[in-house]
């Protein structure tokens, strides 16, 4: 349904874009958060679309 696409995961960070210098959040860290935000509305979608595409 185009009014309500299916969710797309966040673009994952290189491995050297951390500074390395112990930033509170690292990078990886927003990344995570990310991707937790990514899967709930995955699911939300999913409960909504049910004969719709599959996860990845």
């Amino acid at each position: 349904m185009a009014s309500d696409p299916m969710p797309t995961p966040p673009v994952q960070p290189d491995l050297d874009a951390c500074c390395g210098n112990g930033c509170d959040p690292c990078i990886f860290d927003l990344h995570d958060l990310e991707m937790d935000r990514y899967r709930q509305a995955l699911r939300a979608w999913q409960a909504r679309h049910p004969d719709g595409a599959a996860a990845a």
